[in-house]
């Protein structure tokens, strides 16, 4: 699959740092928590040390112990720390360190080169390099947004403007790209356990989660309806959530982050599993999933923005929107199927503080849900 992303010639090679940084909090010696800011004197215990460690390369003139670490606590599966210097916070470097086991859900030399193709085209902030547990770039300006922007005219537009510029580029080198995801989902599905130690959660993953047989089965079906509808493959994000919108109201434009899932895949898949995110995620609320008003105006804003990125005009037909209106929401299971999965391997494995059995029922509940209500749509004539 890598070799579908091609980086574009001249773009600046990333510095690799033989570095490991822990993901131990100094403030409270607790494995994988958040909280605290992380300021554990001169290098410390924990991830201070490490994120130390790769300062001194990347930014040499900062003196350690005028070094402030601000742990983000948005993410569930990686740990972000920006570091700066002063009150002023006009240069912070970011500091992901990867979740537990996550290269079993990531191909982490993919993302390296994706992030470094969205930079060439100005989609990214700026990559300062990779180390053995994760990678550090430059902090974007704005804020990371809730589901109540998301729906938002003003913002949803931008946004729909956005995925389309980066469902517009051309990273395939020649290849003619094909789609991950089934196979991406059959390997997960493969990883799923079986079983878990905890009583109380073996009991709510055995009563709760569909069986192996069923979720095989489903994935025959989806794969057989869905890869027949006729949806473009593109350099999609694949994990559009509220918080991977970074929206700057002083400049009008948002950006995204967080490129662990990007590839080549299904243009009505980023779409439909952008949609599903407007429920949340630590509080999931699937009443808030777009209505087909609300929608309609998103997929025009997306097709005038797609269009005109291709140099194909900006006009837009009723029939187009309704095309990609079906495929979306038929995607969209596919996007609650996939999150499914990765939340059980993440039950198994993540040190992160997260109900992710819990999460995973919900997103294979609204799957079967949702699966009777979108399966009644119809491609126009």
């Amino acid at each position: 699959m890598a070799n579908y992303i091609h980086v574009p010639p001249g773009s600046p090679e990333v510095p690799k740092l033989d570095v490991v940084v822990s993901e131990r909090d100094p403030a409270s010696g607790a494995g994988g928590g958040g909280g605290g800011d992380g300021e554990g004197g001169g290098g410390g215990p924990g991830y201070r040390r490490g994120a130390l460690r790769l300062l001194s390369q990347l930014r040499p003139a900062w003196k350690p112990e005028e070094v402030t670490l601000k742990v983000f606590t948005d993410g569930i599966t990686n740990k972000l720390i920006g570091c700066y210097v002063g009150e002023e916070m006009d240069d912070v470097v970011l500091v992901r360190i990867y979740g537990n086991k996550t290269e079993l859900l990531v191909d982490r030399e993919e993302e390296v080169k994706s992030f470094r193709v969205l930079q060439a085209h100005g989609c990214a902030p700026q990559l300062y390099c990779t180390f053995r547990n994760g990678l550090c770039y430059e902090f974007m300006e704005g804020e990371a947004l809730d589901p109540e922007h998301v729906c938002n005219p003003e913002i949803f537009r931008l946004i729909a403007r956005q995925l389309a510029k980066i469902h517009a580029i051309h990273a395939h080198n020649g290849w003619i790209p094909k789609s991950n995801l089934w196979l991406k989902m059959g390997k997960y599905f493969s990883l799923i356990p079986t079983e878990f130690a905890d009583e109380e959660l073996h009991k709510r993953f055995i009563a709760d989660v569909p069986s192996p047989q069923i979720l095989q089965e489903e994935m025959a079906w989806m794969k057989e309806r869905l890869s027949n509808l006729g949806s473009p493959v593109v350099l999609c994000h694949n994990d559009l959530l509220c918080k991977n919108i970074i929206y700057n109201g002083k400049q009008g434009d948002v950006k995204f982050i967080d490129y662990e899932y990007c590839g080549y895949n299904y243009l009505a898949y980023d779409i439909g599993n952008h949609f599903n995110e407007f429920a949340g995620v630590s509080e999931v609320d699937y009443s808030l999933y777009p209505s087909r008003k609300l929608q309609e105006q998103w997929l025009r804003s997306y097709l005038e923005a797609y269009k005109e990125y291709k140099g194909f005009g900006t006009d837009v037909t009723e029939k187009e929107v309704e095309v990609l209106y079906v495929q979306v929401n038929q995607f969209a299971l596919a996007s609650h199927f996939f999150w499914g999965l990765w939340a059980l391997i993440q039950a198994k494995y993540s040190t992160i503080d997260f109900d992710f059995l819990g999460y995973a029922i919900v997103r294979f509940n609204q799957y079967f849900k949702m699966k009777n209500e979108v399966m009644t749509l119809k491609l126009p004539e």
